[in-house]
């Protein structure tokens, strides 16, 4: 199996590729929101390190949120560009995929709570048992119902510091293309992709 997946959904920027058994990951720990600019040449060098070409994936895969509004809309066009180029079926993936599946987690096998930064102190929220399934759906929660989940025995982890004690900050790199080996057999038509947004963008807000 071949693939390759994209997280532009934070401030870091993730690329991975698979070929044959073999990982290939390129992360930007925070790229000042210029994803559009640095994103075709991560691609590009993560496909070179796979010795991989498009036509040789058998899908691509892109985190489809939470997170920046932007920055998800260009992951979500690129990997539909690559896949009608390529005739390949597409894996959408979460943000909270991108956590969850981290080793750390996977070999802690402890139920956790994937946390993304929705600022204003309130956080975008889902809960994973200890094999990795979703037991609490995506949500936008605020700082007493994230505590509270967190009271319930969830570890609390994020690709960042936030202002929560006991986060555990993991790398979404490795997550993602953990994620996308896990859930392959879920790639559907490039055409159903969509973003999550579990709220109203900023912009919206502001208009009220």
């Amino acid at each position: 199996m071949n693939f390759l997946a994209i997280d532009t959904g934070g401030k870091y920027l993730s690329v991975a590729a698979f070929r044959d058994g073999q990982r290939y990951l390129r992360f930007q720990p925070d790229l000042a929101l210029q994803h559009s600019i640095r994103l075709m040449d991560e691609i590009d060098l993560a496909l070179k390190d796979a010795s991989l070409r498009p036509n040789d994936c058998d899908f691509f895969a892109v985190v489809v949120g939470p997170g920046s509004f932007t920055g998800i809309r260009i992951g979500i066009s690129t990997v539909k560009g690559l896949c009608l180029a390529c005739d390949k079926p597409a894996l959408a993936l979460t943000s909270f995929d991108a956590l969850a599946y981290t080793a750390s987690c996977l070999q802690n096998a402890k139920p956790r709570l994937a946390l993304v930064d929705a600022g204003r102190g309130c956080f975008y929220t889902c809960a994973y048992d200890k094999a990795g399934n979703v037991v609490r759906a995506p949500a936008f929660s605020n700082m007493e119902e994230t505590q509270r989940l967190i009271g319930e025995g969830f570890v609390p982890i994020a690709a960042e510091p936030l202002a929560l004690q006991g986060v555990e900050v993991v790398s979404p790199c490795s997550g993602l293309l953990e994620a996308a080996l896990r859930k392959a057999e879920e790639t559907r038509s490039p055409s159903l992709l969509s973003a999550m947004y579990l709220r109203k963008s900023s912009a919206e807000e502001n208009r009220k």
